[in-house]
């Protein structure tokens, strides 16, 4: 059974259950193992605050129109509809009761929050997003108690093309309810959702990146099996340092470099280097027009104490923001007087702010003068000793346990340019990671293995994954790859230099 942070066994948590539904399932006992894992509090759920956002993408649509059709049908019943995306961001909420929106709005499930079990335990939407099936959670199962007075019940919806989860459909409603014609709905309109998005999804454009997120909260506390890598090079370690001393001495610190080099991840290791018992707000910018939500919505945060706020990539945010920006994060920190507590940093609130653009001369004007210390963050093919830890760090996240790399793959992931930086090795080792329990030169993407630097028409882009293809089959010569390709042997060692598939050569 699931044990507290000191190792009882909560009573309510009986080994044949205390609900009046009967015996716990074991799926809920799994999920109260995770939330223990994650070290997600007993009494009160802390969710992370993303901000309300604009979802324009055809899930959002879909769900949207189902659930206010819903909703007139039951706007006199206290019962509250929700939309989330696939990492547990309520998008939306509607209900007629005002007492349950009340209540809801006390424990945080509200737009804006994400309540995925990594962030509020075991619950109804949690585990479904967890699990990819339509789950159930009644009072008492919920693992914080301040959920225990709610029965919510949420099915996932996946892309009817793809299979990939788009969020989920969750209705909740007091605990007295026994739930199940709640469940019954929310699949009724999970399907409903799925249903639309395929009718719709013909001559449909490509779904568009989320806009507006607008921060992530990060809890001193670190989730079981991601921790932080801290094995990296000296260059890393260096610039960590550099940025973690001036965090110490109050100081603003722009971590300037190439997209996707980890600059907010380097501030972030900063950040936590200095201040331990800091949450950390990292905060994306905004499209021009949403400014003023986007400030209104993070802004009472940063009042709080212990929290240290990353802006990131100022260097697209909009000029009247820039301004809006140092006005809201006040004056910066004073030195901190020697002998004070770890993480007592003084200033305005007590807190930190550091942000991050592609270099310190796109810092807008607003800004730039705010700036104290600027740590450049090198991008990842100048710390080649970076790839493996990294690319070992991201298979174990992906798989949950260590993943095996061959010399070959081991060759190609190090010499690769990375025009893409630590961003390109994470989508990269992800896909291999997921081919197989062992990652060699036939689970890489073929980008990884050419070195080609211009790019390819999708023809020559095609010829290339097909030259990749054949020759990492194991067994294959040179010989039978280019019988198969339809090609010399002389044209098929031209094309490898052509596309610079180094790891293929040898």
């Amino acid at each position: 059974m699931v044990p507290t942070h000191d190792g009882a066994l909560p009573e309510r948590w009986g080994l044949q259950g205390s609900l009046d539904a009967g015996p716990v399932s074991g799926r809920v006992i799994a999920s109260w193992q995770r939330s223990e894992d994650y070290g997600v509090p007993l009494e009160s759920v802390e969710p992370f605050f993303a901000g309300t956002r604009r979802d324009d993408s055809l899930f959002s649509q879909c769900g949207n129109e189902v659930l206010t059709g819903l909703h007139e049908t039951l706007s006199n019943e206290p019962i509250s509809l929700m939309l989330t995306d696939a990492d547990g961001l309520v998008l939306n909420r509607l209900s007629g009761d005002t007492s349950l929106l009340r209540a809801l709005d006390a424990v945080h499930l509200a737009p804006g929050f994400a309540f995925s079990e990594r962030e509020a335990g075991t619950n109804g939407l949690g585990m479904a997003l967890a699990d990819r099936t339509p789950s159930l959670v009644r009072a008492d199962e919920h693992y914080s108690l301040s959920l225990c007075t709610y029965t919510c019940a949420a099915a996932p919806v996946l892309d009817p093309v793809t299979g990939r989860l788009e969020g989920s459909v969750n209705l909740t409603t007091w605990s007295r309810s026994r739930g199940d014609l709640l469940l019954a709905l929310a699949q009724s309109a999970a399907g409903n959702t799925a249903s639309l998005m395929l009718a719709r999804s013909r001559g449909q454009s490509p779904r568009p990146a989320p806009k507006g997120q607008v921060f992530r909260v990060e809890t001193a506390r670190l989730e079981p099996g991601a921790g932080t890598l801290r094995g990296l090079s000296a260059t890393w370690r260096g610039a960590v340092d550099r940025a973690a001393d001036a965090i110490t001495r109050g100081r603003v610190v722009a971590a300037v470099g190439e997209t996707g080099a980890g600059r907010a991840t380097l501030l972030a290791q900063a950040l936590r280097q200095a201040h331990p018992r800091d949450r950390i707000l990292s905060v994306s910018s905004p499209d021009p027009e949403d400014v003023e939500a986007w400030l209104a919505s993070w802004a009472p945060e940063i009042s709080k104490p212990w929290t240290s706020v990353v802006v990131r990539n100022v260097d697209v945010l909009p000029a009247g923001a820039a301004a809006s920006l140092v006005r809201v994060m006040g004056t910066r920190h004073p030195v901190p007087v020697p002998g004070t507590t770890p993480g007592a940093h003084g200033g305005a609130g007590g807190r930190s702010w550091c942000l991050t653009a592609e270099s310190f001369a796109d810092v807008p004007a607003g800004l730039a003068p705010q700036v104290d210390t600027v740590v450049e963050v090198p991008p990842l093919r100048e710390r080649t000793e970076d790839v493996m830890p990294l690319a070992r760090h991201v298979a174990e996240r992906t798989r949950g346990r260590p993943i095996d790399f061959t010399a070959a793959a081991e060759r190609a992931l190090t010499s690769c340019g990375w025009p893409g930086n630590v961003d390109q090795l994470v989508r990269a080792v992800r896909q291999a990671a997921g081919r197989g329990d062992v990652v060699d030169l036939a689970q890489l993407p073929s980008e990884v293995l050419s070195g080609s630097r211009r790019r390819l028409t999708r023809i020559e882009a095609f010829e290339r994954d097909e030259i990749v293809r054949c020759l990492t089959r194991p067994g294959t010569t040179m010989k039978v790859a280019a019988a198969e390709l339809g090609m010399s042997r002389a044209t098929l060692y031209r094309k490898l230099a052509q596309y610079d598939l180094h790891a293929l050569k040898e």
